[in-house]
């Protein structure tokens, strides 16, 4: 059963996301730009994750108590994600195999059932932050109670089943669209808010307080804790098989670059959204002595009074309703991947997206009955801590298997990449395990 040649347990695998597999052409003997194009959309769903209703608290209670300080966390987080997701995409085209499958291959099944346990619950975690998202977007849009809103997002399973039946590139533009209008709502509440530069130029380089502030090291380790998303880095090794490159060396090689820029370009986006968040709450609310906002409800009952204009609140509310409709698209397929690598269990895809929405909408819709708006807030930023507790047991596998000679083969990470990616592990685990002493321990 052992494949001696590549270092995997298993000499076949099944394809991921096999109603998907290969089914985007990359057209032959094209110029760059035509094949950058070909290439482009795997990266964009992975950058939803990066922009999701769980970042948004982080952002905004950065912003709102520490002005534009907390920028350059937000920019370091970024950059360690794009070298996450490189491992991520770069073990999908050289193995052939999504992360998911990858850990299956290597680790025993008491190991591999662990590890899916975890994966599967940080997935109800995201989708569940999406869900409280769409529905707090819902009820500030169209004053729909917060619980029909929880139901409303059930609809979503169908709308993905929809979309990926005509083909995976109307999915990856749904995504494109969404974040467009995310990009043009931050946009236009920058120029709303009128930020002064040089603060945030300066807020991009590190600062020694963001240590030595207990309070400001805790929402900075949030916002690490909520923009390296686990479950994006089981879906890029997936979705980049999509495309129908060439299994060859020079084929993977072509894929690794195109996918790259993909990748780096849409994560920068992401980084753009995320810093127009803070920056918005610190032009808005630090500035103006309202630095105790650190709710999404408050931010937007805030913004009309202090910028001058209703249309504040709701261009806010709308860009809040897309990005937690484009992380319902990554998420629900983040959890076909993850069965479907770890168990090699293939349920029906509307079946297997039903119970992944479910699992979250049933919390979501309990604590909102009983609890109301406050409730759904706590759950929010619980989620979060949920998702980072996750992480580790993501990223170091994907550290371990492209840094293997005898699994990458001539595409193993360099040393000097070998190095970075292990130090940024010791980094994100070290963070992540503060965040949840401290979470657990001010409860």
């Amino acid at each position: 059963m052992k494949n001696i040649n590549n270092g995997w347990r298993y000499a076949r695998r099944a394809d991921s996301l096999p109603e998907v597999f290969s089914s985007v052409n990359i057209p032959k003997n094209a110029g760059f730009w035509r094949k950058l194009f070909a290439f482009t959309g795997p990266g964009l769903m992975v950058a939803v994750g990066y922009m999701d209703p769980g970042n948004w608290a982080t952002d905004i209670a950065g912003g709102a108590q520490f002005g534009y300080a907390l920028l350059s966390v937000v920019l370091i987080s970024n950059l360690f994600a794009i070298i996450l997701q490189h491992l991520s995409l770069k073990l999908g085209i050289v193995a052939e195999r999504d992360l998911a499958q990858a850990c299956r291959d290597h680790f025993d099944p008491v190991t591999n059932f662990i590890l899916w346990v975890f994966c599967e619950i940080a997935i109800a975690a995201c989708d569940l932050a999406e869900v409280i998202g769409a529905a707090i977007a819902l009820n500030l849009l169209f004053g729909i109670p917060l619980t029909w809103g929880v139901v409303i997002t059930v609809i979503d399973v169908f709308i993905i089943l929809f979309l990926q039946a005509k083909g995976f590139r109307y999915i990856e533009s749904i995504v494109a669209g969404l974040i467009i209008v995310i990009l043009g709502c931050f946009a236009y509440e920058i120029i709303l808010s009128k930020p002064d530069i040089f603060p945030i130029l300066s807020g991009l380089v590190p600062q020694k307080e963001i240590v030595t502030n207990p309070a400001m090291l805790y929402i900075a380790i949030g916002i690490l804790g909520a923009t390296v998303m686990p479950h994006n880095l089981y879906l890029h090794s997936s979705i980049v098989q999509t495309r129908n490159y060439e299994r060859t060396t020079e084929g993977k090689k072509e894929a690794i670059k195109f996918a790259t820029i993909d990748s780096t370009v849409s994560l920068f986006l992401a980084f753009f959204i995320n810093a127009a968040i803070l920056i918005v709450a610190a032009a808005t609310f630090h500035t103006t002595g309202n630095q105790d906002i650190a709710d999404i409800h408050d931010a937007h009952k805030m913004l009309t009074p202090l910028l001058g204009t209703t249309l504040a609140s709701i261009v806010f509310a709308v860009a809040l309703l897309a990005s937690g409709q484009n992380s319902t698209l990554t998420g629900t397929l983040a959890g076909q991947i993850v069965m479907e690598g770890f168990l090699n269990i293939r349920l029906k895809p509307w079946l297997r997206r039903l119970i992944t929405r479910l699992i979250a909408v049933i919390p979501a819709l309990i604590v909102t009955v009983l609890y109301g708006e406050k409730g759904t807030t706590d759950l929010l930023v619980l989620s979060q801590v949920i998702l980072s507790m996750q992480l580790s047991f993501a990223v170091v596998p994907l550290v371990m298997f492209t840094g293997s000679k005898l699994k990458m083969g001539e595409f193993v990470n360099k040393s000097w990449l070998k190095i970075l990616v292990w130090i940024i592990a010791a980094i994100i685990i070290a963070l992540n395990l503060y965040l949840l002493l401290e979470t657990f321990t001010n409860i």
